[in-house]
């Protein structure tokens, strides 16, 4: 019995989105519950893949069951494909497993030819209408299968408008129309060398191959890789009836979402055209009227939208994004799926949905992506500082961007490779801009309404975006922006837009941190309610660990204290602390470092007061507190040709001779951590006795303080026994010296295999384990971070070599398992072993539903991910205890 390609829509429900696509399922769907759907029929992601598996080839069995279906929809319909009398036509959409608006390929009016056009004239007695579709048509398909370059149909229709003096297309007769079509006819002609195809069962063949291939077009391959999206899913083909927008004013098609994607708030937000059909409102070419101007239009078919908006967002139990055709006064659906959203909104509409008993809270909690949640920590243009507003257009996706303008995608994509931040600028957006539009820090069109293809994509990468700021005339080849008539930007000019107002202004404006809304905050507070594991924060700083706090850290899970060397006061003294000749001069500079650690650790211990704080101690090589070789050989061999002074060079070439001593080949691998603390001991000493000074100063002010002091780079059980050995000396002297009594653990943090594969051993003189796998991600792989991404990595994920950047996404089956090594080694040492990871993988969600699966306590991040992290936990808590 051979596969089951082909469902009609009645056949299918929303269950069988891995089968039909999610525009299939939806169709299918609505058709069952009783909308106005037009029929049709699905084919499905599995002809896509047998499609692929075949050479790009389509079996017998495909074509079988396509006319097959097709038959039904003819004797459904009463009209036939080909047929001059009473001619079907049908939309060719695709419609992959996870929504991607406007990256795959769609052929609208198929079934016209020279003949069936006259047909449908005679049918509808509305010859403007039925040309138009043909030109349309033509159009489509001439750039979707024939590969024929977009705008050079569109310079045609330009001419003519010109030449007539017209502004809109709907200006254009029928004999205007007519004139276009003998032209694309020619244009298809010289390019491909054969006549435009008249037969109607050869264009449906050609127009599903076309979709197939689609799915691995340049912008669907950039749209998976950006949002992580399978490359096997494949696509379905839906095959439907058509109706029409563009049969006059009492026609028309729009999109709507039954609840604002910017805000979130309950209100219905879209766009339509009258006499206009559906490419029209998401390419951007027409500025579309809001939706709720249709009830002046058409007040029946306005309320008969809402009604069918409520009941389609109560079916899904969530918001929808729906497409529509208005034919001749009739209201039919086209597609509903669940809508792209901006962080803002996701949040709110997941808590108002609780509110309103359509959903539990773990439902809500799942709804929000936690990489979203970074957009509402962005900072936002502050409304009192100086601008200069220089045009206002629709405010399509919320948030401030500043950057240098830039007209055409792939400048951008280069210009933010080399490190530049960069606003693209473009009459609209198309699918395959979809590589700048990600590389840009926003996005401005002149044409375009609130659902344009630049609005939907901005707001589901959280990119400010305005749309439609038509005072804006782009001239493409100068490189040039005409404001108002009065004066020009170019290309390089700074300037700032504000996603929330749709104001663009000029220059660099000044920026402020965001408001945290209600919904929010009560969206973490359930999470905090179900998650299973802690969430630190990796802070350096008291203004860091406080930051850390109001974002609902439990604590410190990485305190770096290298970072606060690197003060510009302290790395005079932390140098001559380097270049000692012997102790006793070591100990004078560290005697001097030792005040200014102790302020350090008393001030972020006190911020986190009654919660624990992970201090880890010096880490890095010394040489990197010291200046640069390059930099001193320059320095030396200038000082020779300047005639400076003896002892000024020969203290530079000491100098010189000490950097090139303690430079290493592989720092990684060297003299840094617990070997540092070992051959000088008295670093470790001074830092020791600095956290237990900060300690007990802060005990007798009745703050209560957890220091955890961690050990950083162990790989044999004996490193640790040495340094904590030094440590608790350390203690007992501070507490001797003050008469004062405090409580403090010790630590270690694994990041070499080795200690993870002998953690039963470590265990036994460790309090707490912390993974740092950002470490151990580079000594498992045997990559140093900084070179891969430089010059490799990005080649192995582009060629599926990686199928994430392990330094983003933690590896489980390699890091990961020496993470479960340890976890069980150290455990069965010590069962109430408290263990974390405190590399930036703690805030990536996918590394933190493993670390939960695995059995930790606690993830530790940067402060501006803590959120993040808090939802992600509670999502893995909830994905698995179902």
């Amino acid at each position: 019995m051979s596969k089951k390609y082909v469902y009609l829509f009645h056949e299918g429900s929303k269950e069988m989105r891995e089968i039909l696509g999610g525009k299939g399922a939806n169709l299918a769907e609505m058709t069952r519950v009783g909308l106005p759907v037009p029929p049709g029929f699905t084919i499905s992601t599995t002809a896509c893949n047998d499609y692929y598996s075949n050479g790009k080839t389509l079996t017998e069995s495909m074509i079988t069951q396509v006319n097959q279906a097709l038959d039904s929809l003819e004797k459904l319909t009463g009209k036939r494909l080909g047929d001059m009398d009473n001619p079907l036509l049908v939309s060719v959409r695709s419609g992959s497993v996870i929504s991607m608006p406007g990256m795959m390929d769609t052929v609208l009016n198929l079934g016209l030819n020279d003949d069936t056009v006259k047909g449908l004239v005679e049918l509808t007695q509305n010859p403007r209408f039925a040309y138009d579709s043909y030109r349309r048509f033509i159009q489509m398909f001439s750039d979707v299968v024939l590969g024929i370059e977009h705008y050079l149909f569109e310079q045609e229709i330009d001419h003519l408008k010109e030449k007539k003096g017209f502004s809109e297309d709907i200006e254009l007769s029928a004999d205007d129309w007519k004139k276009i079509v003998e032209k694309y006819k020619k244009i298809v002609l010289n390019k491909t060398k054969q006549p435009f195809p008249q037969d109607p069962k050869l264009q449906l063949e050609m127009a599903i191959r076309a979709v197939f291939d689609s799915w691995n077009n340049q912008r669907a391959i950039v749209y998976r890789k950006i949002n992580k999206i399978p490359d096997h899913l494949g696509t379905a083909v839906n095959i439907q009836m058509m109706v029409f927008g563009n049969m006059g004013e009492d026609s028309g098609t729009g999109v709507a979402f039954t609840r604002n994607p910017s805000t979130g708030e309950a209100s219905l937000y879209g766009e339509y055209l009258m006499n206009a059909q559906g490419e029209d409102v998401v390419a951007g070419i027409r500025t579309p009227k809001p939706i709720n101007n249709l009830k002046e239009i058409n007040p029946e078919v306005f309320k008969q939208f809402v009604e069918i908006a409520k009941q389609l967002e109560q079916h899904y139990k969530d918001m929808q994004d729906i497409e529509f055709t208005i034919e001749k006064g009739k209201l039919y659906l086209l597609q509903t799926r669940t809508g792209k959203r901006t962080a803002q909104a996701a949040v709110k509409i997941a808590v108002d949905l609780v509110h309103e008993g359509i959903i539990d809270k773990e439902t809500a909690i799942l709804r929000v992506d936690p990489e979203q949640l970074e957009q509402l920590l962005h900072r936002q243009i502050d409304t009192s500082a100086t601008t200069k507003v220089i045009a206002k257009g629709l405010p399509a996706s919320p948030g401030a961007a500043t950057g240098k303008i830039v007209f055409d995608a792939d400048k951008a994509e280069q210009q933010n490779l080399a490190g530049e931040q960069v606003i693209l600028v473009r009459p609209e957006t198309t699918p395959e801009d979809i590589h700048g539009i990600n590389a840009a820090q926003g996005i401005l069109t002149t044409r375009g309404g609130m659902t344009s293809h630049a609005a939907v994509v901005a707001r589901g990468m959280g990119k400010a975006c305005i749309t439609g700021c038509e005072s804006l005339k782009i001239d493409l080849k100068k490189e040039e922006i005409w404001i108002n008539g009065e004066f020009t930007l170019k290309a390089g000019d700074v300037i700032s837009i504000d996603g929330s107002t749709g104001k663009v202004m000029l220059g660099e404006v000044l920026l402020i941190d965001p408001e945290l809304s209600d919904e929010f905050k009560e969206l973490l507070t359930w999470a905090d309610q179900i998650k299973k594991i802690e969430v630190r924060a990796n802070a350096d700083n008291p203004d860091d660990a406080k930051r850390s706090r109001e974002f609902g850290a439990k604590g410190i899970g990485l305190c770096r204290t290298e970072h606060m060397f690197m003060d510009s006061k302290r790395i005079p003294i932390v140098q001559k602390m380097i270049l000692a000749e012997d102790i006793e001069e070591r100990r004078e500079a560290l005697a001097k470092l030792l005040p200014m650690q102790q302020s350090d650790f008393r001030g972020i211990l006190k911020e986190m007061a009654g919660l624990p704080v992970t201090i880890r101690l010096l880490d890095p090589p010394l040489h990197e507190f010291l200046p640069n070789i390059e930099e001193l050989l320059v320095d030396i061999t200038r000082g020779m040709y300047e005639d400076k002074q003896e002892n000024d060079l020969s203290e530079k070439e000491k100098l010189l001779r000490k950097v090139r001593n303690l430079s290493e080949f592989n720092p990684m691998l060297g003299h840094r951590g617990c070997r540092l603390g070992i051959t000088f001991p008295e670093i470790y000493a001074m830092q020791a006795e600095a956290i237990f000074n900060a300690t007990v100063e802060l005990k007798r002010e009745n703050i209560e303080v957890e220091p955890e002091i961690m050990i950083p780079l162990v790989g044999h059980v004996n490193e640790l026994k040495l340094m904590k050995e030094l440590i608790i000396r350390v203690a007992d002297k501070v507490k001797a010296e003050t008469n004062t009594n405090f409580d403090f653990t010790i630590g270690t943090m694994i990041e070499v295999p080795r200690a993870a594969l002998t953690a039963d051993e470590i265990a036994e003189h460790a309090d707490f384990f912390s993974f740092g796998t950002n470490d151990l991600t580079q000594t498992t792989f045997g990559f140093s971070r900084d070179d891969a991404e430089g010059k490799f990595l990005q080649y192995y994920l582009d060629h599926k070599v990686l199928s994430d950047n392990p330094f983003v996404t933690l590896d489980q089956n390699g890091v990961g398992q020496l993470v479960k090594i340890g976890t069980k080694l150290g455990r069965n040492t010590k069962p109430d072993l408290k263990i974390g990871i405190c590399g930036e993988h703690g805030g990536e969600k996918r590394s933190i539903e493993f670390v939960y699966k695995t059995g930790l306590n606690y993830v530790s991040c940067s402060p501006y991910r803590v959120p993040l992290a808090r939802l992600a936990a509670a999502q893995a808590t909830i994905k698995n205890n179902s």
